[in-house]
């Protein structure tokens, strides 16, 4: 999947189908000329309907089409037959949607599991036929109901990446390297800054046939819970990841600081995401002896786990894997 084709916001526009009209209807026949009221009711308006989909993992496809309208119902008719419903619509969704409101972003639901189904708008229902309103004064009636009108608006969709392990860094820390040293993605990878502008996911395997799912987030700079940067863009897709792994390349000139400007980071996004668990893996480390390994293992932070690993001579990843693994099944 090419960046291009990663969508993690859309605004649609979804209407209900109206419910279809009840019947006025006397029944007629040979032989029974006063038969007295028939008619059946309207049908139900279709329903727009959300739907998980654990195959998918962006909202690209409704890029180019934005607006979903359901069936009508159909009207009832004579001997109390009932009016066709009209034909629901399926919105197909990524595992991790977060429908809101258009209008006041108020969160209405969330997807997380595959075939989940959430009724966005409700089909009106069907109007009653004659037949319902028959009385003792009244034998009769030349009167239905209307089928009752469709709901429509405009909604927000908003995705946020669900995966276990969410790498966290600055830009060009190597996380897209890793990934691909890891998995079987192939994400974008060049010596510049802010190459990843979208989430990459990629399967980990581990031991005896286990796996877990990682996901390389675009780079944090100072500032991006204000939203400089690609700011909350990538921020809410951290929120789902269950461990957090901070990459920091061991070329770096206070890897102290740049931890704590990436945690201040999250803080300030979401305190919550501070409960989450973290590990620290120090990248590029083949350009280190054993001798600076020490002197740099001094200065790193007590409150976390670290691990000195290489993409590029595939060292320390086994050790990653089992530290990371310990963490998700903790």
């Amino acid at each position: 999947m090419t960046e291009g084709n990663f969508v993690d916001y859309i605004k649609i526009f979804a209407a209900s189908g109206k419910g279809g009209k009840g019947s006025v209807h006397l029944h007629r026949e040979k032989y029974i000329q006063k038969g007295g009221p028939d008619g059946g009711d309207g049908g139900r308006g279709g329903h727009v309907i959300v739907r998980g989909n654990k195959n998918m993992w962006t909202l690209y496809h409704m890029k180019f089409k934005k607006h979903f309208k359901a069936e009508h119902g159909g009207d009832g008719s004579k001997n109390r037959s009932t009016g066709k419903d009209g034909e629901d619509i399926y919105i197909d969704v990524p595992l991790g949607t977060i429908v809101r409101d258009g209008e006041t972003n108020e969160q209405l639901f969330e997807i997380t599991e595959d075939k989940q189904e959430k009724i966005l708008v409700e089909g009106g229902m069907g109007g009653r036929g004659n037949w319902h309103f028959k009385s003792a004064t009244n034998q009769t009636p030349r009167y239905a109901q209307p089928g009752i009108p469709g709901k429509e608006g405009w909604f927000q969709l908003e995705l946020k990446i669900l995966a276990d392990v969410g790498l966290v860094g600055f830009p060009n820390a190597g996380k897209s390297t890793l990934l691909s040293v890891l998995t079987a993605a192939k994400p974008k990878i060049a010596d510049y800054a802010f190459t990843t502008l979208k989430p990459n996911l990629g399967i980990v395997e581990y031991r005896d046939f286990q796996s877990f799912v990682m996901a390389d987030i675009p780079g944090i700079i100072e500032g991006a819970a204000e939203g400089k940067g690609l700011g909350h863009r990538f921020l809410r897709h951290i929120e789902r990841n269950s461990t957090l792994l901070f990459l920091i390349p061991a070329d770096s000139p206070d890897i102290a600081k740049e931890y704590d400007i990436l945690l201040n980071e999250l803080r300030k996004h979401n305190p919550e995401l501070l409960d989450k668990d973290r590990l620290l893996a120090i990248s590029k480390s083949d350009m280190l002896d054993t001798e600076l390994k020490e002197e740099i293992e001094k200065e790193l932070p007590k409150d976390i786990p670290h691990v000195f690993i290489s993409s590029a001579a595939q060292s320390g990843l086994t050790e990653l894997k089992d530290k990371l693994w310990e963490l998700l099944n903790s």
